[in-house]
């Protein structure tokens, strides 16, 4: 057998990725809170375990949100081949955002029309998850004698951040060599392109302080929203020009988020409004923002918090009784995997043989699961490509291509043939 015979294995799979897929969208994994992620980790894992794979549940114990209620499962699927050789990892988390208004469609129905699968998690990421356990099944029936292992995984709470999914995996060792030497991760950045790597993100907390007093006197107190109105005018007037005006070297999509930028992620000041009723006339003595910092692989980031902190400390020596703290939410360092890794010259063949041209080489403008790869796992050869169009991520009627994931399967096939039949090193 061929890896030609492989490819056209994985199209007459059509059928069964679309069924596959539509199967997945139908079990509600959705995050926050963290629903069914047993039932699901367990769905793919009794799959692989009839196709010879061993399976691993694996519960992140004390990550963020996990919970007797809402536990965070892992499966991890693993398939040894008939000599030693590196190992391939496909990864894709399996929960979803909620389902939110618009849907003209059931959101968890897993509806089959006009060649697209639609439902919460269609391209986000249930249709990759699908497209790489085809590829390797039809990769493992024709090509038995393999060498190396291939992985499959199944993680929680990539989009609250990944902690009680990819990171507590990394953590144990799960994508680190020796284990793994490859790892693909099939998000939804359409299937002619290689993404090689995000943005970095600094999340912070700024809290502006004031003092209490009635709100028919406010000369008697100190208004912290006020003071925090003098931070996002200096924000608005100084430091969003300037990261607008940088630019970086890093391929990132949209063009837009070529830039450095800046979101005012949540602000709060005063009395909660979690009751009913009128509020009762006070001088706010606090104010609290969240702020969304993304910069660019040219930054330090050092720079990065310096830049903000120097702001907050100019306004305290011009402002009467400015006062402020600054608390660190999280940060994630930008990366970029090497055009000429083994993993990303694999897929780039794949591509060139299945659609017949040149791939596109982009950066993601947010992060995902390959932060920590890169960072706890120390693995580099970490690409995402997968099938489905990003910008109908989190939308609704979110579907999936039944085209788009057969042509990402067979990509993912022939990448598997060349990281493993041909000896891809890291």
């Amino acid at each position: 057998m061929s890896i030609r015979d492989v490819l056209e294995a994985v199209r007459d799979r059509r059928d069964e990725l679309a069924a596959l897929t539509a199967d997945l969208i139908r079990i509600p994994t959705v995050n926050p809170p963290g629903e069914n992620y047993r039932d699901c980790a367990e769905f793919v894992g009794e799959r692989l375990r009839r196709r010879g794979f061993d399976i691993a549940y694996v519960r992140a114990e004390g990550t963020p949100g996990d919970s007797d209620r809402y536990p965070r499962w892992n499966v991890i699927a693993r398939k040894e081949g008939a000599r030693p050789g590196p190992c391939v990892h496909f990864n894709s988390h399996i929960d979803v955002v909620e389902a939110g208004a618009g849907w003209t469609r059931d959101p968890f129905g897993g509806q089959i029309e006009d060649g697209k699968v639609y439902g919460r998690g269609a391209c986000d990421m249930k249709g990759g998850l699908a497209a790489s356990i085809i590829a390797a099944e039809a990769f493992i029936d024709l090509m038995p004698g393999f060498p190396g292992a291939i992985e499959i995984s199944g993680t929680a709470d990539e989009e609250s951040g990944g902690y009680g999914g990819v990171a507590y995996l990394a953590g144990k060792g799960f994508f680190s060599k020796p284990r793994a030497d490859h790892v693909i991760i099939p998000e939804p950045l359409n299937k002619d392109c290689i993404c090689l790597g995000h943005r970095g993100v600094w999340w912070a907390k700024i809290e502006t302080k004031g003092r209490i007093a009635h709100g028919s006197m406010p000369f008697l107190g100190d208004c912290a929203v006020r003071h925090m109105g003098a931070v996002l005018n200096a924000f608005e007037c100084e430091l969003i020009p300037a990261l607008a005006a940088r630019r970086t070297a890093m391929p990132v999509i949209p063009p837009g988020a070529r830039s450095s930028t800046l979101n005012i992620n949540s602000i709060h000041g005063g009395q909660g409004e979690d009751h009913d009723g009128l509020p009762s006339p006070c001088v706010p003595d606090s104010a609290r923002m969240v702020i969304d910092r993304r910069f660019l692989m040219e930054e330090k980031i050092e720079d990065v918090k310096a830049e903000v902190i120097g702001i907050l400390d100019r306004l305290a020596r011009e402002r009467k009784d400015f006062a402020y703290a600054i608390e660190d939410l999280f940060e994630v360092q930008p990366t970029m995997t090497d055009r000429e890794a083994p993993v990303v010259q694999a897929v780039a063949g794949g591509i060139r043989e299945v659609m017949g041209q040149e791939p596109s080489y982009v950066v993601s403008p947010g992060t995902y699961d390959q932060k920590h790869v890169d960072r706890i796992g120390r693995l580099k050869d970490c690409i995402a490509y997968g099938p489905g169009i990003l910008d109908l991520a989190h939308q609704p009627d979110e579907y999936v291509g039944i085209d788009d994931m057969v042509d990402s399967a067979r990509v993912m096939a022939r990448a598997l043939h060349e990281l493993l039949e041909g000896g891809g090193k890291a």
